[in-house]
């Protein structure tokens, strides 16, 4: 295996669990969540980027620190905020460095992880579910670009991590 492992998706559709699951059986590996990474490199957490610098501001900065972890070697799981995927040079970076698994999830499952979870900004309003069904629409067409999909709602933890494992040791995986 010598490419980046890409988990993309919506919030709470188990990118980060995934993400350490898979860093666990890839010791070569390095596993890097841009929200992480963005947070430690602006000593401030998404939510206050967003309140304090503007969501044009942030995505500006995922963009960046997609690029900069594409381009800066291979041999890691990268985690990606739900948005990501919608910008077109982010996407297009995601899938060129790596293989991309869509971590799908269906909306009540969704809803049912991130219900009482204050720090995603998207979702802080009086009705998160609503929120969350609109993005999810908006969201799905440019997730559908993914290498893989991997239906989260139907399947153990486990059982992603093999089925990821077993996508990635089925080709010679090399971008």
């Amino acid at each position: 295996m010598e490419s980046n492992i890409i988990l993309v998706g919506m919030p709470a559709s188990g990118k980060t669990t995934i993400g350490m699951s898979l860093s666990n059986r890839l010791s070569e590996y390095t596993l890097i969540d841009t929200d992480s990474f963005i947070e430690k490199t602006e000593g401030m957490s998404v939510v206050e980027i967003f309140k304090k610098k503007s969501e044009d501001y942030f995505r500006k900065l995922e963009y960046d620190t997609i690029k900069l972890l594409c381009t800066s070697g291979k041999n890691k799981i990268i985690s990606v905020g739900g948005g990501a995927f919608e910008n077109p040079d982010s996407r297009s970076t995601l899938l060129n460095f790596g293989k991309v698994f869509y971590l799908k999830s269906d909306l009540d499952i969704l809803y049912s992880r991130i219900i009482k979870d204050t720090t995603r900004p998207l979702l802080n309003n009086e009705n998160p579910i609503a929120v969350l069904e609109k993005l999810l629409k908006k969201r799905e067409e440019n997730y559908q670009k993914a290498h893989y999909i991997v239906n989260t709602s139907e399947l153990s933890e486990d059982e992603i991590v093999e089925f990821i494992l077993g996508k990635i040791n089925e080709t010679s995986f090399k971008c």
